[in-house]
């Protein structure tokens, strides 16, 4: 639709996640009339992310040194280890403050639709670091969707023979959510895990 390198930088954009080609057309044009020392810095960070981030050597964390900052915190149990499928919900499990365990981030779920299968995740690193003897609860943080659901029972079944605790974060009703509009499978689930109170 443009020309040269206004184009090239939408179409840039509309390979990134999430940025349709409405949006990418709109922070293109953004950049274009943005001050150039914001424009310089973001450039900037795009070029230091991807010289400096790679992934943890032990947990497949985002770190900016061998380890990330989770698996060097000497305060954290090693019995326990949260399985979750992207850096990204390392984080949102940690805002909550709940857990004191370790990661390991799988860098994705199994979807044979998308040709990713258990070979395609870090599963095998996974059983390495369980195969010490000194992880005594897997838990599964895996999305609650199919592929999610695919991978946790596929680790679960892997694991079982191991001897070690596994476990799967509940699922049900969010807070603040109306009865009303919960599907059957959310609302089945609320009533599977169920506690007293």
């Amino acid at each position: 639709m443009y020309e040269g390198a206004i184009q090239d930088l939408i179409d840039e954009l509309g390979r990134l996640p999430g940025v349709g080609p409405k949006s990418a057309q709109r922070i293109a044009f953004h950049v274009l009339s943005a001050d150039p020392a914001d424009v310089n810095r973001l450039a900037s960070s795009l070029r230091k992310v991807k010289e400096l981030v790679r992934f943890c050597t032990t947990c497949f964390n985002v770190a900016e040194s061998e380890q990330c900052r989770v698996c060097r915190d000497t305060r954290r149990s090693s019995e326990v280890i949260c399985v979750v499928e992207e850096p990204k919900d390392v984080v949102a499990i940690e805002r909550t403050g709940e857990f004191r365990g370790r990661y390991h981030v799988l860098g994705g779920a199994i979807n044979p639709l998308e040709g990713i299968g258990p070979d395609n995740l870090r599963i095998r690193e996974l059983l390495i670091r369980l195969g010490t003897g000194e992880v005594k609860e897997l838990i599964l943080a895996t999305d609650p969707n199919t592929e999610g659901e695919a991978t946790a029972t596929y680790l679960a079944i892997m694991v079982k023979p191991m001897g070690i605790a596994v476990t799967r974060l509940a699922s049900g009703l969010p807070v603040g959510g109306d009865l009303e509009y919960a599907d059957e499978i959310t609302l089945g689930r609320a009533f599977e895990g169920r506690r007293a109170v």
